[in-house]
């Protein structure tokens, strides 16, 4: 897997943390644990046809500063189409099944980086 295909640039958290392993795994995993809680209630919103609503943007902006945060690029940048999302439930179904994908991904990639030796 080349760097642009990894789903986290571990080389930006890298900044951030120093290179610190303990550190980098604590910060994937609360980010996995946000990303969980943050997917589920939009889920919920894309039901209900709540996209376009305060909530759905305050939702999708914080998804998409966290996952920029941490180097998960791709999803930051679905959040970042999910947050221009007017009413429009198809639309919003639609994002969050790519969001949830893309966390898919994510998190595997954490599971494969936390099972590596040292």
């Amino acid at each position: 897997m080349t760097i642009a295909e990894r789903p986290i640039d571990l080389d930006h958290l890298n900044r951030y943390t120093g290179g610190n392993r303990g550190l980098n795994e604590e910060i994937l995993k609360l980010f996995e644990d946000q990303c969980s809680s943050t997917l589920a209630q939009l889920e919920e919103l894309a039901k209900q046809d709540g996209a376009g609503s305060k909530s759905w943007h305050e939702l999708t902006h914080t998804l998409k500063g966290a996952a920029r945060g941490v180097g998960a690029f791709g999803m930051g940048d679905i959040a970042a189409e999910a947050e221009k999302i007017p009413q429009d439930q198809g639309a919003a179904i639609e994002v969050v099944h790519r969001l949830k994908n893309k966390a898919c991904a994510i998190q595997l990639f954490v599971e494969q980086l936390l099972n590596s030796p040292a």
